[in-house]
């Protein structure tokens, strides 16, 4: 499916990775990198929203369903998603959870998860896809962010 804004041939066929795909933002990058033509596969937590977001993306697309805060199952699911679709060349780290709060409330249990969740998986799914695109002579990384 072609997009009805600017197309990137460079980008069709390209395999791209994102986390947090499933809904929100994440799910409007899933579907942007479809319609360029690109292989996408994400992780999401939420089973649901990632089977209904498969469901309306024309494109070749994949998820797995991963909670990011367990860095193992976080490495088996990017690895699970290379095999369905080829090394990622793109990793858009979208994930995050920014439920607002009054900051005289944030517990250490509460920063700790927040870490977790909105930063620490950025740098393990970093881990894992960077040697083959550093063996495939490059790559993109794109982290994105939230302050909750």
């Amino acid at each position: 499916m072609q997009s009805d804004f600017a197309f990137y041939p460079s980008l069709s066929g390209r395999t791209v990775f994102v986390t947090g795909g499933g809904s929100g933002i994440g799910a409007e990058i899933v579907s942007a990198f479809a319609a360029q033509g690109s292989r996408v596969g994400f992780l999401d937590i939420d089973e649901r929203a990632s089977a209904s977001l498969v469901d309306t993306v024309d494109g070749e697309i994949a998820y797995e369903v991963c909670d990011l805060r367990e860095i193992d199952a976080l490495h088996a699911s990017l690895e699970r998603l290379k095999s369905r679709l080829g090394a990622a060349s793109v990793l858009v780290n979208n994930a995050a959870r920014d439920d607002r709060h009054d900051w005289a409330d944030v517990t250490p249990e509460y920063w700790d998860e927040r870490m977790h969740t909105n930063l620490r998986h950025m740098f393990f799914a970093i881990q894992t896809v960077a040697p083959e695109m550093i063996a495939g002579g490059g790559g993109s990384i794109i982290n994105m962010g939230s302050n909750s």
